[in-house]
């Protein structure tokens, strides 16, 4: 029995080889998304965003559809190199809506240096969670129940700030995902080398997705708690 349980363990998770090369694939992949992703603030830094102010709900909203829109469409040509371009169209947009927080961000005393801040601490906390992710023995599947209960918690939590405008909810909600974005990098790097994931675009896109989340929310944290001094 015991032999049977094993083998068919071997057979379920796939060779040290075939994770390692998922592995290899998703950080290469993770890397060239940061391209977009910069040229798409750089855009975005130089635009302005004053329809925002006169569609304070709807902008947002449709905002939020086009992303899940684009997230779906990665999804969707996982298995094959079309999810690569929607990857790369995906955070070319993802880095668009990064224009307002850094036009702020650079309009405050130092606002370049607590960008930079926030990068240096998002670099840091993801490679902390990758490292505990590699080294832990065991696959953090119990993981993945709390992951998912507090993605819809944190998604209601925003849509209702939306309506409700608390400084106080949204500065929680942003701390919220830091904590939330960096177990999730720590569920997902353990996945892969795990072979929980086998797909290196499905992972990509999670780890993308933590580490947007991650770097916006320190630095909105950030800009809250020192970007006003002078």
């Amino acid at each position: 029995m015991n032999n049977f349980q094993y083998n068919a363990y071997q057979v379920a998770v796939p060779s040290q080889e075939i994770r390692q090369k998922v592995l290899r694939n998703t950080y290469m992949l993770l890397a060239l998304s940061l391209i977009p992703t910069a040229i798409g603030a750089m855009f975005g830094i130089n635009l302005s965003f004053m329809f925002l102010m006169k569609s304070p709900i709807l902008a947002p909203l449709l905002m939020i559809a086009s992303m899940y829109f684009l997230m779906f469409m990665v999804e969707r040509n996982k298995n094959s190199f079309a999810g690569v371009i929607w990857m790369m169209i995906f955070t070319f947009f993802m880095g668009l809506l990064l224009g307002p927080l850094l036009q702020y961000a650079l309009r405050v005393p130092n606002g370049s240096s607590l960008v930079l801040m926030a990068a240096l601490l998002t670099s840091i906390v993801f490679f902390v969670m990758s490292g505990i992710a590699y080294t832990v023995k065991r696959e953090l599947s119990f993981l993945s129940s709390f992951m998912t209960i507090g993605a819809i918690v944190l998604f209601v939590a925003v849509i209702a700030n939306m309506f409700l405008r608390m400084p106080g909810l949204y500065l929680a909600i942003c701390g919220a995902f830091v904590v939330f974005s960096s177990l999730m990098i720590l569920w997902q790097v353990n996945q892969v080398v795990r072979g929980g994931e086998t797909n290196y675009i499905s992972a990509t896109l999670t780890l993308y997705i933590s580490i947007y989340n991650l770097f916006t929310s320190l630095l909105q944290i950030i800009l809250a708690f020192t970007g006003n001094r002078r």
